[in-house]
C-alpha cells in the first residue's frame, strides 16, 4: 500500500541547488518512487556545527510502497551516487541530505530510522519548507501541526531566507 512520505532535502557544499535538483531528480526517477510535490527552496542557516557554510533546503512529498528502511536504503544510495561521503563531523557539511521527516502516520524507532524525524520539530530549515507542502500535517508523536510547530521556534533564530530562482 502506498503511502505518503516528506523527506528533507539539503546540501551546502559545491553547487547546492544543482546537488538539491539533482537528488530529487533521482528521487523522482526512482521506479518505486512518485514525486507529489516540492517546497520552496531556502538559503539556511547551519545549526548544531555552525563553522560551515550556509544550506540549501527544501521539503519534498512522494508516494511509495517501499517499505522505511527499503526506502532509506534508497535514499541513502541517491545520496551517495551525488557524491556524498562520510564524514567524522556530525552535522557537518555535505553535498546532499535526504531525510525522511514523515512516512505516512508511522511512528519507527529503530536502531537505523526512527520517524517521525527527532529533530524536525525544532529545526526551521525542516518546518519552513515542509509548510510550503503540508502546513495542517499533524505530528503524530507532538500532535501538533506543522505550521504550529514552525510558529512555536523563537523568531531570531535560525535564519531562513527564500531563494529567488530564475
Amino acid at each position: 500500500m502506498s503511502q505518503t512520505v516528506y523527506i528533507s532535502v539539503g546540501s551546502n557544499t559545491g553547487d547546492k541547488l544543482a546537488n538539491c535538483r539533482k537528488g530529487i531528480a533521482a528521487v523522482a526517477g526512482h521506479a518505486k518512487m512518485a514525486l507529489a510535490a516540492t517546497a520552496r527552496f531556502y538559503k539556511t542557516a547551519p545549526v548544531d556545527y555552525t563553522d560551515q557554510d550556509w544550506f540549501v533546503n527544501t521539503a519534498i512529498s512522494i508516494t511509495t510502497a517501499l517499505s522505511p528502511a527499503i526506502l532509506l536504503q534508497a535514499l541513502q544510495a541517491v545520496q551517495k551516487e551525488t557524491g556524498r561521503t562520510k564524514t567524522a563531523i556530525r552535522f557537518g557539511p555535505r553535498v546532499l541530505d535526504l531525510d525522511i521527516l514523515f512516512y505516512g502516520d508511522q511512528i519507527i524507532a529503530s536502531e537505523n530510522l526512527t520517524i517521525p524525524h527527532p529533530r524536525m520539530h525544532q529545526r526551521r530549515f525542516v518546518l519552513q519548507p515542509l509548510c510550503d507542502l503540508a502546513p495542517d500535517w499533524i505530528h503524530p508523536v507532538l500532535k501538533k501541526d506543522m505550521q504550529t510547530l514552525l510558529s512555536a521556534l523563537e523568531p531570531d533564530t535560525q535564519p531562513v531566507e527564500r531563494l529567488t530562482i530564475e
